[in-house]
């Protein structure tokens, strides 16, 4: 790779990072009714450390964040957050304190699947003609409820119960008159890095999430505690803001692939070949672009980039502490960390944030994406010379 390409590439990350810290993506946590007297007057964080009944505030907020997570993994993310919170809070009026007390939840679970259908309903009303019009669909095809289906007590008890009972098993797992106010937060810290937790949150024998959890999922609840609201209480590079890798979604593909970015490292025939590429498999008879296979793949382009390389091994040894020897296999989805880490100007969550505003914002899925006001515009490869590249492809 040329040190003109690499230039470009560091250029096109720090761009989308700098739209992310214009433009950051979080839940808004203030909406929750149990939390607001967690916030002074300037909407910071005060007193976390204060007890809220059994836990500490930073125990809740990281519960409550663990299962926002889980249901993120749903096509509407503002309309995901917005069931969360209205859920949450109709439950606690009727002291369902399931963040609390997680037993709450299926000890009443008859009233919380009736919430989460009651709720799903007003969602929809609210959300359904927005997203179909952004997404180019019918409003009847809007579900939050994640495969597609339409079973509430399924996606109640998967998604939903399966988050609630982690904090629940580590609290009845802990020794007899031991502190369990942290009980879930001190686990996910007991971790080397925020990265190794997020993989154990979804793989760990006792504890793992496994497949109500994907890996973007749980990257993204890394980026929350440790970026987005800064709840860890870990010091050091390995739970800093380089400790976790950019959750790749189809909106992170999306943009990384019309920009040209993700041919920089690859050819379209290895995409092919892993099957990132899916010929025909798209809306409309078009290419489909699956994203997630990315993770593992190596590049052997970025390999003959000397400071790339210096970079991503400090990434992978330092930080992400994924490998106690220096690396040879450059994997593709840790490169764009890695060339923040290089820069040093931006960050991981900031470059998420980033993607996630341009991909929702701007570069919709479909063939009327909206390029004249896209920020990076001058930067994309699709807009600027190859438009195969946004025409061909959906996500």
């Amino acid at each position: 790779m040329n040190l003109r390409k690499h230039e470009w590439a560091s250029e096109l990350v720090t761009a989308i990072a700098r739209v992310g810290h214009s433009f950051p993506s979080r839940p808004d946590l203030r909406g929750v009714e149990i939390f607001q007297h967690y916030f002074d007057a300037e909407g910071r964080f005060t007193d976390l450390d204060r007890r809220d009944g059994a836990c500490s505030r930073r125990e809740l907020l990281v519960r409550y964040l663990l299962l926002n997570a889980v249901l993120d993994q749903g096509p509407d993310t503002t309309g995901v957050r917005m069931l969360l919170v209205q859920v949450t809070n109709e439950l606690y009026r009727r002291e369902v304190r399931f963040l609390h007390r997680p037993e709450d939840f299926f000890r009443e679970l008859g009233i919380a699947v009736d919430q989460i259908t009651d709720v799903h309903k007003a969602v929809t009303k609210m959300r359904a003609a927005e997203w179909a019009e952004a997404n180019q669909s019918r409003a009847s095809k809007y579900n939050l409820f994640l495969d597609n289906t339409r079973q509430v007590l399924g996606y109640a008890m998967f998604r939903w119960g399966t988050s609630l009972a982690v904090p629940l098993l580590l609290t009845k797992d802990a020794p007899d008159g031991s502190d369990t106010s942290r009980a879930l937060l001190d686990y996910l810290q007991s971790w080397p890095s925020a990265e190794i937790m997020s993989q154990q949150v979804k793989d760990h024998n006792r504890y793992g999430l496994g497949k109500a959890i994907g890996d973007k999922a749980a990257h993204l609840f890394a980026k929350w505690i440790v970026y987005s609201y800064a709840l860890s209480t870990r010091d050091g590079p390995s739970w800093g803001p380089y400790s976790f890798e950019v959750p790749f979604d189809s909106n992170a593909g999306r943009v990384l692939w019309r920009t040209g970015f993700l041919l920089q490292w690859a050819s379209e025939e290895e995409y092919r070949k892993w099957e990132v590429i899916q010929p025909g498999q798209g809306k409309g008879g078009l290419h489909y672009l699956r994203i997630t296979n990315i993770r593992s793949k190596g590049s052997t382009i970025a390999a003959a980039n000397a400071n790339l390389v210096a970079a991503y091994q400090d990434l992978c040894v330092n930080h992400l502490r994924t490998h106690r020897k220096l690396p040879k296999k450059i994997e593709i989805q840790r490169i764009p960390p890695a060339l923040l880490l290089s820069g040093r100007t931006h960050t991981p969550g900031e470059l998420d944030d980033g993607l996630m505003y341009i991909g929702t914002e701007f570069c919709l899925n479909h063939g009327e994406p909206l390029c004249g006001a896209c920020p990076i515009a001058p930067l994309c490869e699709g807009h600027v010379d190859n438009a195969g590249l946004i025409q061909s492809y959906r996500t």
